[in-house]
């Protein structure tokens, strides 16, 4: 296990009518004026926008708000959002909604106190020096950005979008209220797209060189076996609390660094799937579960023990002590057949995507012979190519 620094100071109010608190929490952190951030208008026909404004209101915080967050969210909006901050002199930014809301909200948070352009920060330019907290009022359990240091913001340079992430302390939020009956009109899609996000988010700690790390090892089977053990119940019962809220805190987990301290994290995947998703707009989530297990294939070689490790204890599969590769490869057919069955997609074809756009993908990637990506295997331009053909051409 590798030496670590670990502080997470989020407070998480979870449960049942947990939104109408917000005033008071925000009160107690003695903030005056908050810089409301939500997306479209499935948080104002529900109410919970109206509640949330409400709370602060009566408890004396005064409430700028703005909406507009779409899914793989844009620069333009965090540009709009900077000005109405500064403006109004926000002490606070809150966040109503899922990942693309709070990491346009964490955007904003450090563009209103840091001079320039803030997509400096996103493209490694520069380090941020300040930042405004931020709350969350989670909707959507998937993106982890409520617990996490990290945001993915995109921007249009040059007739090309760039989809970048920043990870920074300044990003952990202040607090999260996350009350599961707010999951319960999200459609199926949504939820499974929600699923693969933070399925994810714990493979790319899981799959590490690091030797000895069997404690966040077993945290990170746990998180995953619940996901699958749970998911498919909410599915067929999208009412059921208990399963929600099981599955909402799951997301939480998976990316708060709770699975992934003391060990190297990989990351490619991600870096892999953002082309997609900045190109095509596609669901991030629909984009790795597309990813994942093309990456998967590139990467077991490298070592199928620990593959085989996953196929055996998040699976339950069958250990082939003759053949480690053969349980390696059953277990990544487990983990697409998992995807398939609760309606993601598993080539590039289910997404639209183009084999003939990889070039394209590559260039924005910014990988070369000597600049790669990830970790666990560091993949250059030809790995990351033999990857994206491994998604374009895989069949079921």
């Amino acid at each position: 296990m590798e030496n670590f620094e670990f502080h997470r100071p989020t407070s998480y109010y979870f449960g049942v009518g947990r939104e109408n608190e917000i005033g008071s929490i925000v009160k107690d952190l003695d903030k005056h004026k908050v810089l409301l951030v939500y997306g479209g208008n499935s948080c104002i026909k529900s109410g919970l926008l109206e509640r949330v404004q409400k709370s602060l209101s009566s408890a004396g915080v005064a409430v700028v708000s703005k909406g507009g967050v779409v899914p793989n969210p844009r620069a333009d909006l965090v540009y709009e959002l900077i000005d109405l901050g500064r403006k109004e002199q926000v002490d606070f930014v809150v966040a109503v909604g899922g990942g693309s809301a709070i990491d346009t909200a964490k955007a904003a948070a450090l563009g209103i106190v840091n001079d320039g352009d803030f997509f400096d920060f996103f493209l490694k330019k520069r380090q941020p020096k300040d930042c405004l907290e931020i709350g969350v009022v989670l909707t959507i359990p998937a993106a982890g950005s409520e617990g996490s240091s990290s945001a993915v913001i995109q921007k249009e340079i040059d007739g090309h979008f760039y989809k970048c992430g920043l990870s920074s302390n300044f990003f952990v939020p202040t607090f999260a209220v996350m009350n599961p009956e707010l999951t319960k009109t999200l459609p199926a899609y949504q939820t499974a797209c929600g699923t693969v996000d933070m399925m994810a988010h714990v493979m790319e700690r899981y799959f590490t060189n690091t030797p000895e790390v069997s404690i966040t090892d077993r945290l990170c089977e746990a998180v995953l076996t619940s996901i699958i053990e749970t998911v498919p119940r909410v599915l067929r019962d999208p009412d059921n609390y208990e399963v929600r809220a099981n599955v909402m805190w799951a997301g939480t987990l998976a990316h708060n660094d709770t699975c992934g301290v003391g060990r190297e994290q990989d990351w490619a995947t991600h870096a892999l799937e953002h082309q997609l998703s900045a190109l095509y707009d596609i669901a991030h989530g629909a984009g790795l579960a597309v990813m994942f297990p093309a990456w998967m294939e590139y990467t077991m070689p490298h070592n199928p023990m620990r593959f085989a490790q996953f196929a055996t204890r998040v699976f339950g599969l069958s250990m082939d002590f003759e053949d480690p590769k053969r349980t390696a490869k059953a277990g990544i057919a487990a983990l697409r057949s998992f995807f398939k069955s609760i309606g993601m997609p598993l080539n590039f074809a289910d997404i639209g995507a183009k084999e003939e756009d990889i070039p394209q993908m590559l260039k924005l990637l910014g990988v070369d012979s000597e600049r790669t990506i990830g970790h666990f295997v560091p993949l250059n331009r030809d790995a990351c190519e033999a990857i994206y053909k491994i998604a374009a051409q895989y069949s079921y």
